[in-house]
C-alpha cells in the first residue's frame, strides 16, 4: 500500500511540474497562477501547496530531482571505485535515463524551457537557491565516500559545486551545438577533464576543447 501511495505522490508531483512548465511556455510566466497549475494537473491549490511553495519552485524542480538522483546513484556505486569515476557516472545517469538527450538534438520545447530559465529573473533566483540547497546533499555523499566531513573540510563541497558546474557547462554547450552532439559523452568528457585538472589545451597539444 505504501508503494502505491508513493507512486501516486510522484505522479502528482510530476504532473504539477509538467503543467507549470507548459502553462509558462504557453502564456508567459507572469500570466500563470498556482491555481492555474493545480487545475491543469487536476488537483486543488491546497494539494499543490503540499508539493511546491511557488510556481517558480515547480518549474525548477526537475533540476533538484536530477541532482538528488545523482546523489542516490553516487551512494550506490561500488565502494572501491575511484571517486571521480563514480561521480562521473552518477552525474551522467539522470541525463542518460531521459530519452532524446543522448544522440538527438534538443527539442524546441526543451530549448524554450532553458531560455525561459535563463531569461526570467525570478527563475534564475530560484535556480540559484535550489543549486545551493542540493549541492549540500551532493557534498554529503562525496564526504561519505571519501571519509571527509564537509562540515570541517572544503573538499567535498568543492567537488560537488565544480561537478555540478561541469554538467551545467556541458548541457549549455549541447544546447547550442551545431551540428548537434550527443549529450552523455559530452558530459563524461566535461567531468573527466575536470577530474584531470582541466589541462591547458594550448600547452598539452590537445585541441579537443577548441573549435
Amino acid at each position: 500500500m505504501t508503494g502505491l501511495r508513493e507512486r501516486k505522490k510522484r505522479a502528482t508531483r510530476d504532473a504539477l511540474m509538467t503543467a507549470a512548465l507548459r502553462l509558462a511556455l504557453e502564456r508567459g510566466l507572469e500570466n500563470v497562477r498556482v491555481e492555474d497549475i493545480a487545475a491543469a494537473a487536476g488537483v486543488s491549490p491546497r494539494t499543490y501547496n503540499n508539493y511546491f511553495a511557488s510556481k517558480y519552485e515547480a518549474i525548477t524542480a526537475r533540476h533538484t530531482d536530477r541532482v538528488r538522483a545523482s546523489v542516490a546513484a553516487l551512494r550506490a556505486r561500488p565502494p572501491d571505485e575511484p571517486l571521480w569515476d563514480a561521480l562521473t557516472e552518477a552525474m551522467v545517469r539522470p541525463w542518460a535515463e531521459h530519452a532524446g538527450t543522448t544522440d538527438t538534438p534538443p527539442s524546441p520545447e526543451l530549448l524554450a524551457a532553458i531560455r525561459m530559465l535563463n531569461d526570467e529573473p525570478a527563475l534564475r533566483a530560484e535556480s540559484v537557491r535550489v543549486a545551493f540547497a542540493v549541492s549540500g546533499e551532493l557534498a554529503a555523499a562525496v564526504g561519505e565516500r571519501t571519509g571527509i566531513d564537509p562540515g570541517r573540510d572544503l573538499y567535498p563541497s568543492l567537488v560537488a559545486v565544480t561537478a555540478a558546474a561541469a554538467v551545467q557547462a556541458g548541457v549549455a554547450h549541447w544546447l547550442r551545438s551545431d551540428p548537434p552532439v550527443p549529450l552523455v559523452p559530452l558530459l563524461r568528457d566535461c567531468l573527466r577533464a575536470l577530474a584531470s585538472g582541466l589541462p591547458d589545451p594550448t600547452r598539452e597539444g590537445d585541441d579537443s576543447w577548441t573549435s
